[in-house]
């Protein structure tokens, strides 16, 4: 596989991890789908253990928003606009700075510093944390921490080769 479309799989794979934080885009499956395209492009075998990797990673993910409890109502104040941006930087800052499991705790923290800036207190903002994780953020964070996984293997398998 050449440069630019390893540069075109990174940049959907980069695009379905940021689907994930957006309403309506199939962030896990456009992660997954670049995945099999790099895969069905590239011989090596490390190609397809990523592959398999990647489809149990979301099936697991899938898995683990099933179980989790239902969402409460929401309604048209709980989610703040702007703050997908926030939970994604931080989940992304996260994993960087502390491989892997950084991810849960930066999520966390992006979420907390939008509202505090937003709300402008600790205990609103903590408040505000809870009733966003309660009402979807914690599938969101699911989801979104599959992603980073597959991306991460991906970027691993592809720099270390």
């Amino acid at each position: 596989m050449g440069v630019w479309e390893l540069l075109l799989v990174g940049l959907v794979i980069a695009l379905g991890v940021c689907g994930v934080l957006v309403p309506g885009l199939p962030g896990a499956w456009l992660v997954w789908a670049a995945v099999v395209w790099w895969a069905l492009s590239d011989a090596r075998p490390v190609a397809w253990w990523v592959l398999v990797g990647a489809t149990a990673v979301l099936l697991l993910s899938l898995a683990v928003r099933w179980a989790l409890p239902p969402r409460r109502p929401r309604t048209p104040g709980d989610t703040p606009p702007g703050l997908g941006p926030y939970a994604g930087a931080g989940a992304f800052l996260g994993f960087l700075l502390v491989p892997v499991l950084g991810a849960l705790p930066g999520f966390l923290t992006g979420i907390y510093l939008h509202e505090r800036r937003r709300l402008g207190g600790h205990g609103p903002a903590m408040a505000s944390l809870r009733t966003t994780m309660r009402s979807g953020g914690a599938a969101a964070l699911a989801e979104l921490f599959a992603c980073l996984l597959i991306a991460g293997a991906w970027l691993g398998a592809v720099v270390g080769a």
